[in-house]
């Protein structure tokens, strides 16, 4: 275990930073289920809807880094494109 004083405040440091960083997650995947959700049964204009909100919380959590930005952008514009497919 660790000894050193700036090493136990890391440890403690670590914790807290891993709880946040499973809550963003959680979070990243509620909102992809939930847009999924629209587009798989067909509610379009409530997928429409949800868009921005979308955007907006898949972007928070790519700024903090807990999921990578090409990651995001990769979600956003697979969704973005079923929306318009489904649309015609």
């Amino acid at each position: 275990m660790t000894t050193t004083k700036s090493a136990i405040r890391r440890v403690r440091k670590t914790r807290l930073q891993t709880e946040v960083n499973r809550i963003r997650k959680g979070k990243y995947k509620s909102v992809i289920k939930k847009m999924s959700d629209y587009v798989e049964s067909g509610e379009i204009n409530k997928a429409r809807n949800f868009l921005p909100q979308f955007y907006s919380k898949l972007m928070k959590v790519a700024k903090t880094g807990v999921i990578k930005k090409e990651t995001v952008s990769r979600k956003i514009s697979r969704i973005t494109q079923k929306i318009k497919k489904s649309k015609k």
